[in-house]
C-alpha cells in the first residue's frame, strides 16, 4: 500500500473517513436484503411483485443519476456523498414505517381487467425509489473523488485499495441482517440498517475535499449525448447485461434458498462473495496498472457468468457458496476495473458524468432484473433466474471482447492481451 505514503496527510486523514462512511454505507444497504424480500412477501406478494418492489430503486437511481452526476462536477464530490448517506439512513425507517400502516387493497376495473393494488406493496415501491437515490448519489461521487486524489500511474491500485469498502460492507451488513431478522425480527434489522447510515454521515461531515477546477454548468441533454461516445457505450451494454445477473441475484436469492431447502443463514451467502471480492480487489488493481484494464474486465465477465452457472447447478450449501464467491471474484475485479477505465477515459471535470452514465447501464439492469427475473421464476423456478443470468453475462463478455476498442482486432487486443487502450484521455490527472 505504498500509494497511501505519497499523500499528504490532509488526504491521508480524508481517505480513512472515506473508508469507514463507505463501509457504513454498503453495510447499511447490503443489511437489508437478506430480509427485504421476506419482509415484503408478508404482505402477500407475488415473486413478480416482489421483483417490482425490489426494481424500484432503480427508479431512483435511474432518475437522480443524471442530477448527482452533474452536480458531483459542478459543486463538488462532498455534498452527493452526505446525499447518499443520508438515504441509507432513512430508507430502513420508511419501510418499517409500512407495518404500522393500515393495509389496504384497492380494486381497479379497465376494461375486462381487473387490477388489485396492495397498499402496502405501493407504498414499498415509492421508498425504494427513494433508496435508490443512495447509489445514484454515494457510488458516483466517491469513485470520482477517489480518481481524484489517485495518481495517475497508481489509480487503479488505490481504486482497489478503496473499493474494498464494498466487499467488507457486503460481508458484514448481510450476515448480520440475516441472523438479526432470523433471531429478533423486522424492526431491529431496520433499526440497525438505520444507524449505520448515521454513523457514515458523521464520518463523511470530516471529509475535505481537494481544490480542483469546478466544471462549467451543463445541460441535461449532455449527460445522455456522451452514450454516443463507444468509449461509453459499450461499458454500459456491458454492465446492463451484468446488471440483470447481479439485480437477480440481489432480489430472489432468499426465495431461491428456501425453494432449494438450504439450512444456512442467507447472510452467508453475500458474505462468501464479499470475502472473495475482498481478495481479489487486493490483487487486481494494481495488477491492472502494469497490464491493463482489458484482461481484468474479461476476466471478471468470465468469472461471473461461471457462478451464474454454479448457482444454477448448485443443489447443495457448499455448492451455493462456491458459487457465490465465484461471483464476488467476478464483481469484485469487473467493478473496479471499469472504474479505472473510465477514469482513463475522462478528464477530471466530467469524471463524475462520465461514472454516472456508465453506471446507468447496472442501473437499468437492475431495474429489468426484477420484473422480467420474477416473471421467470413464476414461469418456472426461482433456480432457473440464474440459467437466464447467465446467458446475459455471456453476451456482454462476447460484447466486451470484440467491441471494446475501435475495431475488432484492437478490441481482442485490449481485452484478452492487454493492449493500448485508444480510448485513454492522455496524462488525465488533477
Amino acid at each position: 500500500m505504498n500509494v497511501f505514503v505519497t499523500l499528504e496527510p490532509s488526504l491521508r486523514r480524508s481517505l480513512v473517513a472515506m473508508f469507514v462512511a463507505g463501509l457504513c454505507f454498503w453495510a447499511g444497504l447490503a443489511g437489508l436484503l437478506p430480509a427485504l424480500p421476506l419482509y415484503i412477501e408478508q404482505f402477500g406478494a407475488n415473486g413478480q411483485q416482489i421483483g417490482l418492489v425490489m426494481a424500484s430503486f432503480a427508479i431512483g437511481l435511474l432518475t437522480m443519476r443524471p442530477v448527482m452526476a452533474r452536480i458531483t462536477d459542478e459543486r463538488g464530490r462532498k455534498p452527493v456523498l452526505l446525499i447518499g448517506l443520508l438515504a441509507i439512513a432513512v430508507a430502513p425507517l420508511l419501510y418499517w414505517l409500512v407495518s404500522f400502516l393500515p393495509e389496504v387493497t384497492w380494486q381497479i376495473t379497465m376494461g375486462s381487467h381487473l387490477w388489485r393494488i396492495n397498499s402496502a406493496i405501493s407504498l414499498m415501491m415509492v421508498f425504494r425509489a427513494f433508496h435508490g437515490l443512495s447509489i445514484a448519489s454515494f457510488v458516483t461521487a466517491y469513485s470520482a473523488l477517489v480518481a481524484d486524489l489517485a495518481p495517475a500511474g497508481q489509480r487503479g491500485e488505490l481504486i482497489g485499495y478503496m473499493s474494498l469498502v464494498n466487499p467488507i460492507g457486503m460481508a458484514v451488513g448481510p450476515a448480520l441482517g440475516g441472523y438479526l431478522q432470523a433471531g429478533a425480527g423486522f424492526t431491529q434489522v431496520f433499526v440497525l440498517m438505520a444507524m449505520l447510515g448515521a454513523v457514515g454521515l458523521v464520518f463523511a461531515v470530516t471529509i475535505v475535499e481537494p481544490h480542483r477546477e469546478k466544471a462549467i454548468s451543463r445541460r441535461k441533454t449532455a449527460f445522455w449525448s456522451l452514450l454516443l461516445l463507444p468509449a461509453v457505450r459499450v461499458p454500459a451494454l456491458m454492465l446492463l447485461l451484468v446488471g440483470l445477473a447481479f439485480g437477480g441475484l440481489a432480489t430472489f436469492v432468499p426465495l431461491y434458498a428456501r425453494e432449494s431447502s438450504l439450512s444456512l443463514n442467507i447472510g452467508l451467502i453475500y458474505t462468501a462473495s464479499a470475502i472473495s471480492s475482498f481478495v481479489i480487489r487486493l490483487l487486481a488493481g494494481k495488477a491492472s496498472d502494469r497490464y491493463g484494464r482489458g484482461p481484468f474486465i474479461t476476466l471478471g465477465l468470465m468469472f461471473y457468468s461461471v457462478s451464474m452457472l454454479a448457482l444454477w447447478l448448485a443443489y447443495s450449501e457448499v455448492a451455493v457458496l462456491f458459487a457465490a464467491a465465484l461471483q464476488g471474484m467476478g464483481g469484485g475485479m469487473l467493478i473496479p476495473m471499469v472504474a479505472a477505465l473510465m477514469a482513463d477515459r475522462s478528464r477530471p471535470t466530467e469524471r463524475g458524468l462520465m461514472f454516472g452514465l456508465c453506471l446507468t447501464g447496472f442501473d437499468v439492469g437492475i431495474a429489468l432484473a426484477g420484473p422480467v427475473m420474477g416473471q421467470v421464476a413464476d414461469l418456472t423456478s426461482y433456480r432457473d433466474i440464474f440459467g437466464v443470468a447467465c446467458l446475459m453475462t455471456i453476451l456482454g463478455l462476447v460484447i466486451f471482447i470484440t467491441t471494446s476498442s475501435k475495431d475488432i482486432n484492437h478490441s481482442i487486443q485490449f481485452s484478452l492481451r492487454g493492449g493500448k487502450d485508444v480510448y485513454a484521455v492522455p496524462n488525465s490527472t488533477l
